[in-house]
């Protein structure tokens, strides 16, 4: 990328320096390039610097400005040119940087929950059943789906969970019906930490099915 032959024009250019020519030129060339006329811009108020810079002691010719009072003023514009210049990129920066993270933290995936597992046949029935214990703040969401195979009809069914301490709670209870499945959800205090197992049984008590925790 060649080097622009204008980017030294600002400064003679506020300051009125430029030969009639050249700021004929440059004019022209600021229609053009967006980073000449920013430059422009930032070096507005050097006139006002310079009028305000100490004039030298009154004599009878005083003759023109100290050599280094212009590339001084020229360094403090351009040096706080910079300084925004890099105070802006770096907010820039930030902000995409904050907008990657957003990114991230709304595609992350959810964590997958735990499968079903198939439940222990205590004998020799026409159903079978898969559960899956979910475990949240308030206690212990059960979701089960159970088959009835046999028959002609079926038959009532009931769902207890067994604590470690031995304690039974029934959580549903339902009537089978022939070649159909069963979706139950059901929730319970019971943490899921408290646990011994499931078991599905028959209204009448008996165990069929039991899923040990």
């Amino acid at each position: 990328m060649s080097e622009d032959p204008f980017a030294t024009f600002d400064a003679a250019y506020v300051l009125g320096a430029l030969s009639p020519d050249d700021r004929q030129r440059f004019e022209q060339h600021l229609r053009e390039c967006e980073r000449c006329a920013a430059s422009v811009r930032e070096l507005a108020g050097l006139p006002g610097l310079l009028a305000r810079a100490e004039p030298p002691p009154p004599a009878v010719d005083a003759g023109p400005p100290p050599p280094e009072l212009l590339p001084s003023v020229l360094r403090r514009v351009r040096r706080g040119r910079r300084i925004r210049f890099a105070v802006t990129t770096v907010s820039a920066a930030v902000a995409v940087s904050a907008c990657v993270a957003l990114g991230v933290v709304a595609t992350w995936p959810a964590p997958a929950p735990p499968p079903s597992v198939a439940m222990t046949a205590l004998g020799q029935f026409p159903v079978r059943a898969d559960a899956r214990l979910d475990a949240f703040a308030w206690g212990t969401q059960v979701d089960m789906s159970c088959s009835y195979t046999g028959g002609r009809s079926g038959g009532e069914y009931v769902l207890v969970a067994i604590t470690r301490g031995g304690a039974e709670t029934v959580l549903a209870s339902w009537k089978a019906i022939p070649d159909n499945t069963a979706r139950l959800v059901v929730g319970t205090a019971l943490k899921t930490s408290d646990l011994a197992a499931l078991e599905v049984r028959l209204g009448s008590g008996r165990a069929l099915l039991r899923l040990t925790l």
